[in-house]
């Protein structure tokens, strides 16, 4: 469980002993420390893509990790738009890639209009 994660800092010192929990991104099955955010414990997993881009479909991630940017957004047990860098993970939480949400700017084309019967 120490992929990404420093467990022993230079001037903080070691992590404090904590449970580990499970959950899962994406149908695939990760372990977090109890405390952690969505976000973190992604990252820890060597997770980076949380989402695709709305316009170019491009892969966004962890940006600013404090809420501000929106980078982040997940779907957690079916809500959408679920910040993971201010969302504590749970046991057997489930979270989704962030689903590609309508942009106002996209221009849609006349089959996306009109589905086919």
């Amino acid at each position: 469980m120490s992929y990404g994660r420093i467990e022993h800092h230079p001037v903080l010192g070691p992590l404090p002993p904590a449970a580990t929990l499970s959950f899962s991104f994406d149908g695939n099955n990760y372990k977090a420390r109890e405390g952690e955010s969505v976000a973190a414990a992604l990252l820890a997993n060597g997770v980076r893509t949380l989402r695709l881009h709305e316009e170019h479909g491009s892969p966004r991630g962890i940006y600013c990790n404090i809420g501000h940017c929106m980078e982040c957004r997940v779907t957690i047990s079916g809500i959408t738009g679920v910040r993971s860098c201010l969302t504590q993970v749970k046991n057997g939480m489930d979270v989704r890639s962030g689903t590609v949400l309508p942009s106002p700017f996209r221009q849609t084309t006349e089959a996306e209009r009109s589905p086919s019967l």
